[in-house]
């Protein structure tokens, strides 16, 4: 199995806290660091009819999403985009021992995912796998993603590694620039696949 180098994060060890204190920091594992990914004052927009304050959005915890009896990983997608829906039922698909779990980039769960990565929790703009020790981004999450489907797609992945990451992240940027023209939006603006 080739390694992953890019964008790899690993959680700090993470305690249980006080509801006040804030949630720990992650650390790029190894890779560069992009601007934005470790701001500490990220809010998400409170609704407008309420008129209630921003509150900060906390970093998952393992407790929440790993337990010892599901370990999957969890693959985070932009759930009104056709070409990502269509990517997760392709993903289903391939996939019958269900390795991977699925979550909306913008549920609630996968803001909190977004931001235990080392993510903007409002970032829609990538794919994610989250696993239990490290999450991948871009075209690192989508190799990683091939490695648990059905033959031949793990060592279509191996083969694809050989390819340098700005090479492979060019590729990805330039298609998920693109997303909502070439391939639309769902029309009721809901994620399909829970």
């Amino acid at each position: 199995m080739a390694t992953m180098t890019g964008r790899c994060y690993s959680p700090s060890v993470m305690r249980l806290q006080p509801q006040l204190s804030p949630p720990p920091q992650l650390k790029p594992a190894v890779g560069r660091g992009r601007g934005g990914r470790g701001r500490q004052s990220l809010r998400v927009a409170a609704s407008a009819a309420s008129g209630a304050a921003a509150e900060p959005v906390k970093a998952a915890t393992d407790a929440e999403f790993f337990q010892p009896s599901d370990t999957r990983p969890i693959m985070l997608f932009d759930g009104v985009c056709n070409l990502c829906n269509g990517g997760v039922r392709f993903v289903r698909e391939r996939d019958p021992g269900r390795s991977i779990r699925y979550i909306p980039l913008q549920s609630e769960s996968g803001r909190k995912l977004l931001r235990r990565s080392g993510r903007s929790p409002d970032d829609i703009s990538s794919v994610v796998l989250v696993e239990k020790d490290r999450s991948y981004i871009k075209s690192d999450a989508v190799l990683r993603i091939m490695e648990y489907l059905n033959l031949p797609f793990p060592q279509l992945a191996a083969f694809l590694n050989i390819a340098p990451l700005f090479l492979r992240d060019f590729a990805y940027d330039n298609v998920a620039n693109n997303r909502y023209l070439v391939f639309g939006r769902s029309e009721s603006e809901a994620c399909e696949i829970l």
